[in-house]
């Protein structure tokens, strides 16, 4: 174990005075702006080009996909640097109608991500490694047109004459997608196979839950499309949220901000009835009886925030930075920080002692650092982890904390106990929060794609994967004032 890293409060709240405090955090985040896009996407808008004006047999498409194997990585927000707000004006690449790619069905749908009347389900592909859906796969319907008794051979498309749509483009102007309506003709053949003829592909349903699991007609014969990954609609994006309710918890109005850059912390009121989600550029956006406060010192931010802990009247609230930088709003008083420190990683999490009067800062490697009257018990400071430690969680008496990686290893210091992990499951995605019961006989850990994996008394309310919708990536998990659900915090950008 390392020597107990508890400090001494000195100097003034934030960062003041550290020598690296010379820009502003939009500037560091807006750095991606400046820079060449990343090579997947290069490449998704490459392909997305070349189909310009040409109308695509994605039965041969996939195939050489499905075989090629998933070449190109798509994480579709990371092309969106606008705030969330302006989604709508955002409908991805090939979102013509000269690209060749069908319409989403909520477009033409009145909202509704379905296949809408007159449709069959007909056949699916996926997007890998989605940011939509919180790194996991994005899956697609196609959505045929149907054709009454008309045969149609082996072909598997009757003639235009029993069509029940006319091919056009979308020229709605109230939306950016104006993809092609019952226009493609084929039909690769993994739903509903025992219907012999289908017309063209009138529209496509997306989600993040395979098809097979709520089309019934759907197989789980797999065919993958990444180039697909960027395309989307206002009306799929608009209905993501920044936290989702499970259980009992129950879901609360936003003020009228929104995020500018990733989110990075997330807390809830001591009522219940509210949460803040924190951006890492320093924004704060408020849900329910939650409220944004002032800056108690006034210090620009110069590093990613990287946590928000409330204090314990909920009244105000402490964000932590990469670089152990401490912030206080409201009545959140300043006991320290680990900015002046030369950290051997950067910091990960922040937690609030229970009591008040102190809070806890890890880093990366699990060094845990202590300021007012949060005291040390231990930390993984001098233990080669398998994973890198990415968050903390305080006991409910505030005499030890729980230390959690990103393969779901837990660690256990003070009157904390261990009541399970997923460091030997293999996960889909890195775990990212550590969340404890009221009681504080067990925890809930969420990974990136919101699955949430439940030890000693947490019960399971579900989780991002299970939504028919899609989410983002998950960032923290809270319970509400009796365990019996949580809130799930996403990043949507």
């Amino acid at each position: 174990m390392t020597p107990t890293r508890e400090l001494t409060a000195t100097g003034d709240p934030g960062e003041a005075g550290t020598p690296e405090r010379t820009r502003d955090l939009d500037e560091i985040v807006g750095r991606r702006t400046k820079r060449r896009a990343p090579f997947a996407m290069r490449v998704a808008d490459a392909v997305a080009s070349r189909l310009a004006g040409v109308r695509p047999n994605r039965r041969s498409f996939l195939t050489t996909t499905a075989v090629a194997g998933s070449a190109v990585a798509i994480a579709p927000w990371r092309f969106l640097l606008q705030p969330v707000s302006a989604y709508a004006a955002v409908c991805g690449p090939a979102s013509d109608c000269s690209s060749g790619w069908t319409v989403f069905c909520c477009t033409i749908n009145n909202g509704t991500n379905a296949c809408p009347p007159g449709t069959v389900a007909a056949g699916w592909w996926k997007a890998d490694q989605n940011n939509f859906c919180g790194g996991g796969a994005r899956y697609y319907v196609d959505c045929n047109a149907e054709c009454g008794s008309c045969g149609c051979g082996p072909s598997g498309i009757c003639g235009s004459g029993c069509w029940n749509c006319q091919c056009r483009c979308n020229d709605d102007p109230a939306t950016c997608d104006h993809r092609r309506v019952c226009c493609n003709e084929f039909r690769y053949g993994n739903c509903n196979q025992d219907i012999a003829c289908v017309g063209p592909v009138v529209c496509r349903v997306v989600s993040c839950v395979p098809p097979w699991k709520w089309e019934p007609g759907c197989t789980t014969v797999s065919a993958t499309a990444n180039q697909t990954g960027l395309h989307t609609a206002p009306c799929l994006t608009d209905k993501m949220r920044d936290v989702y309710p499970f259980g009992a918890a129950r879901g609360a109005k936003a003020d009228a901000g929104s995020l500018r850059a990733p989110a990075a912390g997330f807390d809830m009121t001591p009522s219940g009835r509210g949460y803040w989600v924190a951006a890492a550029n320093g924004d704060v956006i408020t849900f329910g009886d939650a409220t944004r406060y002032r800056a108690a010192g006034g210090s620009p931010i110069s590093r990613p925030i990287v946590a928000l802990a409330a204090t314990r009247t909920g009244h105000g609230y402490w964000l932590a930075s990469a670089s152990g930088g401490v912030f206080c709003f409201g009545d959140a008083p300043f006991y320290g920080s680990a900015a002046k420190l030369h950290l051997n990683q950067p910091i990960v999490g922040m937690a609030a002692r229970p009591g008040g009067r102190g809070y806890w800062l890890v880093s990366r490697d699990g060094g845990v650092f202590c300021f007012g009257r949060a005291a040390f018990f231990g930390s993984t400071g001098a233990i080669r982890l398998n994973q890198p430690i990415v968050g903390m969680a305080p006991t409910p008496t505030g005499l030890g904390y729980w230390l959690v990686a990103a393969d779901g290893g837990v660690f256990c210091f003070g009157d904390a106990r261990f009541y399970g992990s997923t460091g030997r499951i293999r996960l889909n995605l890195p775990v990212v929060a550590i969340a404890p019961t009221p009681t504080g006989h067990g925890y809930w850990l969420v990974a990136a794609d919101g699955g949430v994996f439940s030890f000693g008394d947490a019960d399971h309310h579900g989780g991002l994967t299970d939504l028919d919708s899609q989410y983002g990536a998950a960032i923290g998990i809270h319970p509400n004032t009796d365990g019996t659900g949580y809130w799930i915090a996403t990043d949507r950008s």
